[in-house]
């Protein structure tokens, strides 16, 4: 029994590693169409309620091509504008009224510089479109606003662009504030029917970390569908419950939120990579731009339904609450690693009375052994008559062989829900412990605490009783080398749970055995 509970925590283990690649691969999101055009009210940048569902409509399945034939060429003329405020440093461009790319000040990168998220040269986000070709990529806008430099918090700025041919007028107005990542883009356009708007090539994607997702991602109503970068088969086409678009990695993201309808959103793959875009009614249309750090508690205050860019996986009605705790224990010990070995000990007191109940029957069915051995010869050719006579062994002696498996059963997803929130979490990015762990976000480079995590697994096994042959305990000792090579590339802060973990259920374990000792004697 308890060897089948150990192989199933490895097996859950491995499971959780390969869970979202899994999800995709058999359940990808169901291609929606497009929707009507009827208009929906703008929003102010300070409105942080999500938006309402856009209703379905018949319309043909693939994205209607606007006649009119627009051709831009660049006239080599792009100027740059950089504003910043206590967050951030946005560089705008005057070619196709974008951006090339935000600085964001607070993160750094393993260099010590600050992070930038960078705009691709040939597919810059928020540029238009008549159709999917982008043609206003290239375009000169001309600065209509004052060229702001510096915003601070309180401060509000504009940036203005405008575009201007005989029957086509397109105006763009950048909202900034000065402690915010937030930017609201209001495009006002005349002469074109519907248009697209991108959200680039990349863009917000930093770091291409294999053990996260990195690629598109869309909300549709409270579901987050994630795609692999540039592994979408087909275009995929969204439309009722639609929110918004994003392209993510493990701990930055950018995002296009419409703040009104739309009449489509769609995925699809170009060149390599993935592409997202919305299309939208000619006139006047207001988005929410983001480009950023995955702060949940920051994204809430956003609004929008943005905090679903932060993947809690399945244990999220757990991990919330654990990440919720873990950050108030930083809040006075100032240390990741202190709140990491605050929060196991908080996790683990439930399972004290449960774990004692456990450890003591399965010391009971230890000194049973000699009796069931002689049950199990006796009933060798009945199996069924074999497990009669053990069930009212048990019975009789007030024993339950599931006690020994349950405890880790009830801690399984709980180990799940934090790792997710040790793997995602940006707050513990670059967070120190103390000596050689700087990081708890990353593997232990020397390797130190899964080894000493592995030794306590060992000597856990040694104090726990038993009810297995000599023959299966022996093959049980391989598990600790196990566990240890599957937690060599794990964060640090989640081997550092399961390490204080392990101290406890020796103590525990310690306390149990001299116990019973005193009631045998």
């Amino acid at each position: 029994m308890e060897r089948n509970m150990l192989l199933a925590v490895v097996l859950s283990i491995a499971i959780l590693i390969g869970y979202q690649y899994l999800y995709t691969q058999f359940f990808p999101p169901e291609p929606i169409q497009p929707q009507d055009k009827t208009q929906s009210p703008q929003r102010s940048l300070e409105d942080k309620s999500e938006p309402a569902p856009v209703k379905e409509t018949e319309v043909d399945k693939q994205p209607s091509q606007q006649k009119r034939d627009i051709k831009i060429a660049y006239t080599g003329s792009e100027k740059t504008f950089t504003v910043e405020n206590d967050l951030m440093k946005v560089v705008f461009t005057s070619k196709g009224a974008t951006i090339t790319s935000v600085e964001l000040k607070r993160y750094k990168d393993s260099s010590g510089s600050p992070i930038v998220l960078k705009a691709d040269p040939v597919l810059s986000p928020y540029v238009i479109g008549v159709d999917e070709g982008f043609q206003f990529a290239n375009a000169e806008f001309s600065l209509k606003s004052k060229d702001i430099k510096l915003l601070r918090a309180g401060d509000k700025g504009e940036i203005v662009f405008e575009f201007s041919q005989p029957d086509l007028q397109i105006l763009r107005t950048y909202k900034l504030t000065g402690d915010s990542y937030a930017i609201e883009l209001t495009d006002e356009v005349k002469g074109l029917g519907s248009y697209w708007v991108t959200l680039g090539k990349e863009f917000g994607i930093h770091d291409k970390s294999e053990d996260v997702h990195y690629g598109p991602v869309v909300l549709k109503d409270a579901e987050r569908l994630e795609f692999d970068l540039g592994k979408i088969k087909e275009p995929k086409y969204f439309k009722e419950g639609f929110k918004w678009i994003a392209q993510e990695d493990k701990y930055f993201f950018s995002a296009l939120v419409p703040k009104g309808k739309v009449e489509e959103a769609k995925l699809w793959d170009k060149n390599g990579t993935s592409i997202g875009a919305v299309k939208l009614p000619a006139g006047t249309n207001t988005y929410l731009l983001f480009a950023g750090p995955k702060e949940f508690d920051l994204l809430e205050k956003v609004g929008y339904g943005l905090e679903h860019i932060v993947d809690f996986g399945f244990f999220s009605f757990l991990a919330r609450p654990l990440f919720w705790i873990l950050k108030l224990f930083y809040s006075f010990t100032h240390n990741y690693g202190l709140a990491i070995i605050i929060l196991t000990i908080l996790v683990r007191i439930p399972f004290i009375p449960i774990i004692n109940s456990g450890q003591k029957s399965m010391k009971k069915i230890q000194d049973l052994q000699p009796r069931m051995a002689e049950v199990k010869e006796k009933y060798k050719n009945d199996p069924q008559r074999m497990q009669q006579e053990l069930m009212a062994l048990y019975k009789t002696h007030k024993v339950n062989p599931m006690s020994g498996c349950l405890p880790i059963l009830l801690q399984i997803p709980v180990f799940f829900a934090l790792y997710k929130v040790l793997l995602i979490s940006i707050e513990l990015r670059n967070a120190p412990f103390m000596w050689w762990v700087t990081d708890l976000s990353a593997k232990d480079p020397y390797y130190i605490l899964p080894i000493i995590m592995g030794v306590t697994m060992v000597i856990q096994q040694k104090m726990t009783p038993s009810a297995m042959d000599p023959t299966q305990q022996k093959i049980m000792m391989l598990m600790p080398v196990v566990f240890t090579f599957l937690f060599l590339t794990f964060p640090s802060g989640l081997v550092l749970y399961w390490l204080v973990n392990n101290v406890l259920s020796i103590a525990q374990q310690y306390y149990i055995n001299q116990k019973i000792k005193k009631e045998s004697a």
